[in-house]
């Protein structure tokens, strides 16, 4: 990997296998990555650079402009999140195996005395885990029927740049953890996101074609679920 210097920012360069360019900035701190084909040139990447230079340094002052959650702690009447809604927790111990109950203002997290914080969140992550795994499968149904495409396999994994990503030849789709925190409608426009790159690989103009035609609305999903407030070591999509 080679990269570029533009002033104060640094650029990754790969070159790929590919027919476009790809020019992505990842967060938290506007890491700016771009994806070229084999055939180009250094300074032809470079003045293509320059060209975006207004658009990246807007991204990379979103990142650092946008809201980042506390590290969690997992105490008593601390605030978190689930499918858009913030939630106090309440810690009750008990001498048997963990779990989680949500109810309408709270999540009880029932833990063994002298639990600690580690494992609390071991905890809570797989109770998020098997509420994503849960609440996926129907909307993948949905827009696998209306998208005439068809996946073998949904995994939920922890993602730091991604909130989700297909595997086209294996026809797996993962999910970032952390959507199981936010809104149902963010969560089912991640989801058509993914099952549209079984049409199109890339994000061309071709795939923004398929995604205006069956979600005319995923800019505005878009927008929503990239101003929520992120994990304080997250991400953008």
């Amino acid at each position: 990997m080679e990269q570029l210097h533009l002033n104060d920012i640094s650029i990754d360069v790969v070159l790929k296998d590919i027919k476009n360019v790809h020019l992505s900035v990842y967060p938290p701190l506007g890491r700016v990555r771009i994806a070229a084909p084999l055939r180009m040139n250094m300074e032809t990447i470079r003045i293509y650079a320059i060209s975006k230079l207004g658009w990246i340094k807007k991204q990379k002052q979103n990142f650092l402009a946008q809201e980042r959650e506390a590290p969690r702690e997992y105490l008593y009447k601390e605030g978190h999140y689930f499918l858009g809604r913030r939630y106090l927790m309440k810690i009750i111990e008990h001498d048997a195996p963990p779990f989680v109950v949500l109810k309408f203002h709270t999540i009880e997290l029932y833990v063994k005395p002298n639990t600690d914080i580690a494992k609390r969140q071991i905890i809570m992550d797989d109770w998020y885990r098997q509420e994503l795994k849960e609440l996926a499968p129907p909307i993948i149904q949905k827009w696998e029927t209306l998208m005439d495409v068809s996946i073998n396999e949904l995994a939920i994994k922890k993602m730091k740049t991604k909130w989700g990503t297909c595997n086209r030849e294996a026809k797996r789709i993962w999910l970032n953890l952390e959507l199981a925190k936010k809104p149902l409608h963010c969560i089912e426009y991640i989801i058509v996101h993914e099952l549209a790159h079984l049409i199109e690989r890339s994000h061309n103009d071709k795939f923004i074609a398929i995604i205006n035609n069956f979600l005319p609305e995923w800019k505005h999903l878009k927008n929503e679920l990239n101003q929520l407030p992120v994990s304080h070591s997250n991400w953008e999509y």
